[in-house]
């Protein structure tokens, strides 16, 4: 298993206080020459499971449209539909910010814990809904919820994954989104079906179903340790050498790696000023920022905007009952899991910036195209959903790529709020405003004017392909300090 002997060093340069003296530690570098084993099996587990949940919860809200139009006590619209989709996708946005900014200041795995109690009660809540407006709070809190997972997620993803598994790792993680949106399908196949539930009662146990769940993604967390780059820079290098033996106890570690092992000196400090977090972003990491934010905002759009209405698309265009609208998410839900299981690999080897503008350019020409057979009546909905299945194989990976990508080009101190802040400002660039958008596009009932919708959101993906492929960061198989270097470096690694 190799030697885990560590290379700590703290001298104290003021005070008695934690913050402010200087740790050298080769912490990353372990962490990096880790090859794989069970820790890395549970993380993947535990944190794949909460992308299961927002995918339950995402095709819930689009299968259960139908349900919701039909319901005698909430007799939604088309537009309602959409306005309390996109107040899930706002509640999303506040509550990616307020808990990124958490994330960074008090640590990943208390968080895990906030956000998921929150989504437990918003989502049960959402199933006692009376009319639209008490739906679209609890949808909004329930994304509040959500969002906040985004940020502490995909922090532990970059910061416990070496950097050979580290792209691969963060796709298929982010694409068992889709795993969720099978079992959402599945349980509105059977809970809208009249023959073995009422309808106005089906909707509200999917909701249940949600919360169920939860409660044993609120059991795996506790297998997933506090981030040990995250405690090496807040005056905690003894808990952080603690974890990072115990995982070395139990993993295989690569002999080349062992030999060489870099350290690096960092300053701990207990937060990170809101000052120096803007400055890092918006000046020292604006080309960066502008490549996070263009992915963030296009997958956001395409994304957003298509899955929420699909249901309505299949019920208002091709006449699919609400029942049945199940079956067909269920292969669109397959071709999104495998895409990244399938292509995850490819931005460890190929390397993300090929990857990024061909996985965005495949999706938005393959959109543009099917855009237009619908509108001249060429698809059913049989070959409507065979093309989604195709196009999302592709559009997938790209975005979970996005938040691969804020996620690991920013320094370790900023990283949450980073990745809070791209996914809030891209969310509600192109996330909040396509469901409403495109609800009121269906609600004309003109193939042509969605039609329209679809090719802004094929220009969408297609222009963050040139931008991911002449702006991007080669991050592939480079340790993140590698990538970018801690604010709290107070040398260059040795």
């Amino acid at each position: 298993m190799g030697d885990p002997i560590s290379a700590v060093n703290i001298q104290p340069i003021r005070g008695s206080n934690p913050a402010g003296r200087v740790v050298e530690t080769d912490i990353p570098a372990r962490l990096d020459g880790l090859l794989w084993s069970s820790i890395h099996t549970r993380v993947v587990l535990a944190l794949g499971v909460t992308w299961i949940l927002d995918g339950l919860e995402v095709t819930l809200a689009g299968s259960l449209a139908g349900a919701l139009k039909a319901s005698p006590q909430l007799q939604f619209s088309n537009l309602d539909v959409g306005a309390a989709n996109s107040a899930y996708l706002a509640g999303a946005v506040i509550g990616a910010v307020g808990f990124g900014w958490l994330t960074d200041r008090i640590g990943r795995k208390k968080l895990f814990f906030i956000t998921l109690a929150l989504y437990l009660a918003a989502t049960a809540a959402t199933a006692l809904s009376w009319d639209v407006w008490s739906y679209a709070l609890f949808r909004f809190l329930t994304g509040a919820g959500i969002g906040g997972e985004y940020t502490a997620i995909n922090s532990t993803i970059q910061e416990l994954m070496p950097a050979r598994y580290r792209g691969w790792t963060d796709l298929v993680i982010n694409g068992s989104f889709w795993l969720g949106a099978a079992i959402g399908a599945v349980a509105a196949i059977v809970l809208l079906d009249p023959a073995v539930i009422n309808p106005e009662h089906g909707w509200r146990l999917a909701y249940l179903t949600g919360a169920v769940l939860g409660l044993i993604v609120f059991a795996m967390r506790f297998w997933i340790p506090e981030s040990p780059r995250w405690l090496m820079t807040h005056g905690r290098p003894a808990e952080a050498e603690a974890i990072v033996a115990d995982i070395e106890r139990g993993a295989r570690i690569d002999p080349d790696a062992a030999r060489d092992r870099r350290t690096i000196r960092l300053q701990m400090r207990s937060h990170t000023p809101l000052r120096e977090v803007a400055t890092t972003l918006f000046k020292t990491y604006r080309k960066r920022s502008a490549v996070g934010l263009t992915l963030m905002a296009a997958q956001a759009f395409f994304y957003n905007a298509i899955f929420f209405t699909y249901a309505l698309v299949l019920t208002d265009f091709f006449g699919i009952p609400s029942s049945h609208v199940g079956w067909y998410i269920l292969p669109f839900a397959a071709g999104n899991f495998l895409g990244p299981l399938l292509l995850g690999r490819l931005f460890d080897t190929l390397g993300r910036r090929s990857m990024i503008a061909f996985t965005y350019g495949v999706s938005g020409v393959l959109l543009a195209i099917s855009g237009y057979l619908f509108s001249i009546g060429a698809l059913s909905a049989q070959g409507q959903t065979i093309a989604w299945m195709i196009i999302f194989f592709f559009a997938s990976p790209a975005a979970s790529a996005a938040y691969l990508t804020v996620s690991e080009t920013f320094p370790l101190e900023v990283r949450a709020l980073a990745i809070a802040l791209f996914y809030a400002f891209g969310t509600a660039i192109g996330g909040v405003a396509g469901p409403a958008l495109f609800g009121a596009l269906i609600d004309t009932g003109s193939r042509g004017s969605l039609f329209v919708g679809y090719l802004l959101g094929a220009l969408l993906m297609v222009i963050a392909a040139v931008v991911g492929w002449r702006y991007g960061i080669a991050a592939e198989r480079r340790s993140l300090e590698q990538v970018a270097r801690p604010l709290a470096a107070v040398e260059d690694d040795k």
